[in-house]
């Protein structure tokens, strides 16, 4: 966790924790046991959780089972939680717009995070990440919402991960460079 985000009094929609363990698939129990560890159980979706133990359990996740995991939790997460109105339609209003639901799944005093879009060209852009949840969560959040919104004169949505930009190496925030 980047030491400028201070999470202590923060706090995370149960909707959100239900995507998590929904997205486990197969090692769901897995999930509820370390949730459970953390002291995020029983999980409502309209009520609120400590943002610091979600933390905790997100980084267990990663450790225990693996990124992979981890990056198929953030595509989950994006696929099924985060709301979009009708009027995003795009990529790049997608991508504008992910902070807003991030948002609305987060409250309290201290510094949440966010994540903050740049166009960078005609079929690029710049995502900075300043959340606390791992590299791989944010990864796979961007890479379900790139499938989703996808132009249909793309072949692909590239998602990057760029080396001098990374909370686990000391950076303040992650920078992902979006490509399409």
């Amino acid at each position: 966790m980047a030491a400028r985000i201070s999470i202590s009094q923060v706090e995370v929609k149960g909707e959100a924790l239900q995507a998590i363990v929904q997205a486990m698939g197969l090692i769901q129990k897995r999930a509820l046991k370390i949730l459970t560890e953390q002291g995020l159980a029983p999980i409502e979706a309209e009520a609120w959780y400590p943002m610091s133990r979600l933390v905790d359990a997100t980084r267990k996740i990663q450790t225990e089972i693996g990124p992979n995991t981890m990056r198929a939790v953030g595509r989950k997460l994006s696929e099924n939680v985060l709301h979009y109105p009708s009027h995003v339609r795009t990529l790049d209003d997608a991508l504008r717009f992910i902070n807003v639901s991030y948002q609305m799944f987060h409250r309290g005093a201290g510094l949440i995070g966010s994540y903050h879009y740049e166009p960078a060209g005609e079929r690029r852009g710049r995502m900075v990440c300043d959340d606390p949840y791992p590299c791989d969560f944010d990864k796979g959040m961007l890479e379900a919402l790139g499938e989703r919104y996808r132009p249909k004169d793309s072949l692909w949505v590239r998602v990057e991960h760029l080396e001098q930009g990374c909370r686990e190496k000391g950076a303040h925030a992650c920078i992902y460079d979006i490509t399409w």
